[in-house]
């Protein structure tokens, strides 16, 4: 938790993300992670995952926007996501991950709910998913009641729920008793203690045992780590409470694990992959090599090839 720390602090300051976005060395690390700047680039990888009988949730990076015009603009990015899905072949097993700062969240609740439900509106005239996922501790309350408000209305959303918060086990009682669909994570933002668990064993402790709960009462959860411990102790769970396979579905990042991803589908299992692209793209990579030390290792290798 401690190298986690220290590459997020690291990674906030300007003079790091400047030699990040621009130098040659980190380039394959990033195409790694990010399935391209480019919707074309970007759709083109998800549909390739699809018609491998992966299913895809694509995630438009972004976060923050600064005005109410901007929110409406990224609204409209999404909706026109949503319409290249649904013109795709294979738009049955793609949907999209969004950010709610990025639909006006900061500019106020009913900024953010406006442009969520018109996204959803066009969504469901699809029959495509729409997942908020969530972002850092300052948006947790607000996130899951914006889906509160809105579930009411459109079954076709759901959230994210993250094992290193406090509040975890009363969120997943929540949601459960909403109804809506629940990606679990461990949480990948810099929290402090009052907040979140420091400890590593007691994040890992947390997720399994909501997802667990999730498994056993929640609405297709999607369970998402790489962890193989994990996968093996809540697969012989779901094998013990006689949990069907199509209850559930693994979540995994893309460029990671695709052996896991290949095993768990061939297995039977549903497997989603998290295909993020776009130009925004520093904060999510930043997050995933502050989770992974062997990712610093790869960019120091990279320094001493030919």
């Amino acid at each position: 938790m401690l190298f986690r720390a220290l590459i997020l602090r690291a990674a906030g300051l300007k003079p790091v993300k400047s030699i990040v976005t621009k130098s040659f060395l980190f380039r394959p690390l990033v195409r790694r992670f990010i399935a391209g700047e480019s919707l074309p680039e970007a759709l083109h990888a998800a549909e390739a995952l699809a018609s491998t009988c992966l299913n895809v949730t694509m995630d438009q990076l972004g976060e923050n926007v600064g005005s109410v015009e901007e929110a409406e603009r990224s609204t409209d990015s999404y909706i026109g996501l949503v319409k290249k899905i649904a013109a795709s072949p294979q738009h049955e097993k793609i949907n999209i991950s969004i950010k709610l700062t990025m639909l006006g969240l900061d500019q106020g609740d009913d900024v953010a709910e406006r442009n969520y439900r018109r996204l959803l509106t066009e969504a469901a005239q699809h029959g495509l998913f729409v997942r908020a996922d969530m972002e850092a501790s300052a948006y947790t309350e607000r996130t899951i009641a914006m889906v509160e408000r809105v579930f009411q209305d459109f079954k076709n959303t759901g959230t994210v729920l993250q094992s290193y918060l406090h509040r975890i086990d009363a969120d997943v009682e929540r949601l459960i008793k909403l109804g809506c669909r629940v990606r679990m994570v461990k949480g990948a933002y810099l929290e402090p203690e009052d907040i979140a668990f420091q400890e590593k064993s007691k994040v890992d402790e947390k997720f399994v045992s909501a997802s667990k709960r999730l498994m056993q009462a929640g609405n297709y959860p999607a369970i998402a780590t790489h962890d193989e411990k994990i996968i093996q102790e809540l697969k012989a769970f779901a094998e013990t409470e006689g949990i069907d396979k199509s209850r559930f579905e693994w979540q995994m990042l893309y460029g990671i694990r695709r052996d896991l991803q290949d095993q768990l589908r061939d297995e039977g299992y549903n497997v989603r992959v998290y295909v993020p692209f776009g130009s925004s793209w520093y904060p999510y990579f930043s997050r995933r090599l502050a989770e992974r030390p062997a990712n610093m290792l790869f960019i120091v290798r990279s320094l001493f090839r030919k």
